[in-house]
């Protein structure tokens, strides 16, 4: 099984289960949100079923060499929390309450064509490609 092939189902399987779950759907993720009104648990469950498989998953992995697709392993490098991972996680849980979209969920649901999941893509890559922009030209200044 080659490396893209497996991409494809790895990206097939997550965006299954998004759509499975409902959290495609952003009234059913501000339904989540809203825990001081019509509270809706059930994507906890979701979310707590993911980490029943991802944290028992790192464990088994960080003892293996290198993974079975790859010539190393890429885990993540920053470990303090600075102004920009806060700023960061705000934005990203503003945009999330605001929309009740989140990037993955907003993937999946392209293929429905909502046309707010196709605005909040749009809205995501030009955020995000903007960013990239103009933190390069900031860092080529003197």
């Amino acid at each position: 099984m080659n490396r893209s092939f497996s991409a494809l189902i790895a990206g097939l399987l997550f965006g299954a289960g998004l759509t499975i779950s409902a959290m495609v759907n952003p009234a059913k993720v501000i339904a989540f949100l809203d825990i001081f009104g019509n509270w809706d648990p059930s994507l906890a469950f979701v979310m707590g079923g993911a980490l029943l498989v991802t944290i028992p998953g790192y464990f088994v992995l960080r003892k293996k060499e290198k993974p079975l697709l790859e010539e190393q392993f890429f885990w993540p490098e920053a470990t303090q929390v600075d102004r920009k991972l806060i700023i960061g996680a705000t934005l990203f849980g503003m945009g999330w309450g605001l929309s009740g979209l989140c990037p993955g969920p907003a993937i999946a649901s392209v293929g429905a064509f909502e046309i707010n999941s196709l605005i909040f893509l749009g809205a995501m890559l030009t955020s995000a490609f903007g960013y990239r922009y103009i933190s390069q030209r900031n860092a080529s200044r003197p």
